[in-house]
């Protein structure tokens, strides 16, 4: 029974990952192919609907909404893949760290994390992105250091539970190096957990790089950014403009979902694996 319901999500989360991966190939086609023509300025169109020429409306510019929501998405997600990667890596660095050299690297590791998780999140981001210049890199390293400490503290204790374990000290016994053990025993158990808090770390990161984007920070505003987008036709909706903010939101919101629940169905499926290592 437990084998079945373990089958049915693994097909489930295969077919998830088969069916975004086809999405975000076909949402990086469709941005390379948007000409500079549909993103530039065109105002005998403006304040149009959507129609078959546009089906995403123009906005007050006359710009295509469809391109212009494209080439947003296109940018949160690489915005997104870099932070949850350098976040993933900082957090395994991390968890490792605290979990393999002694109790002075797990102190002051845990009394990063604890300052990281007691401050806002949003403010924190907003803070490290202005440190660090603005722009795509100053949001990328403000996303993925304040996403990591959530995952260093799983890594961290199922390092220590693994640590424990009789083919750890056998190894230790044989005279083995601190770096063989970590390579050959721990990340190959551990990397099912980072898989998995990757997945599920992207989806915040795409909705922060909307958040910050979205109240005039991080990037220009000639930027096609979905945050910069929303932000934008916020000023619009009173005029009966509508379709300004409802696709780019809609677009956001399904890829974020779509995300979230990939990264849902991982854990699902891998969590009884940890349990019987």
């Amino acid at each position: 029974m437990a084998a079945g319901r373990y089958s049915q999500g693994r097909r489930r989360m295969v077919v998830g990952a088969i069916m975004l991966a086809a999405a975000l190939g076909a949402l990086g086609l469709a941005s390379l192919a948007i000409g500079d023509e549909a993103l530039r300025t065109n105002l005998p169109a403006r304040h149009l609907p959507p129609s078959w020429q546009h089906p995403f409306g123009t906005d007050w510019l006359g710009r295509d909404m469809l391109a212009r929501t494209l080439e947003g998405l296109w940018l949160s997600l690489r915005i997104g893949l870099a932070a949850s990667l350098a976040g993933t890596a900082i957090a395994a660095a991390a968890g490792l760290s605290a979990a393999l050299y002694g109790r002075t690297a797990d102190r002051i590791i845990g009394w990063l994390a604890d300052l990281f998780l007691s401050l806002p999140h949003l403010v924190t981001l907003i803070l490290i992105a202005f440190v660090c210049g603005g722009g795509l890199q100053g949001i990328m390293i403000g996303v993925a250091l304040t996403h990591w400490p959530s995952l260093a503290r799983l890594i961290r204790a199922e390092a220590l539970q693994l640590r424990s374990a009789d083919f750890v000290h056998a190894s230790r016994r044989l005279g083995r190096s601190r770096w063989w053990i970590l390579s050959r025993h721990l990340l190959p158990h551990l990397l099912p957990q980072l898989m998995t808090g990757f997945l599920l770390m992207f989806p915040h990161a795409i909705l922060h790089e909307a958040a910050i984007t979205f109240i005039g920070l991080g990037l220009p505003p000639d930027q096609p950014a979905i945050g910069i987008i929303l932000s934008e036709s916020m000023r619009y909706l009173n005029a009966g403009m509508w379709w300004l903010a409802l696709f780019p939101g809609l677009a956001l919101l399904l890829l974020v979902r779509s995300f979230d629940r990939l990264g849902e169905a991982a854990r699902a499926v891998w969590s009884p694996r940890r349990s019987h290592h």
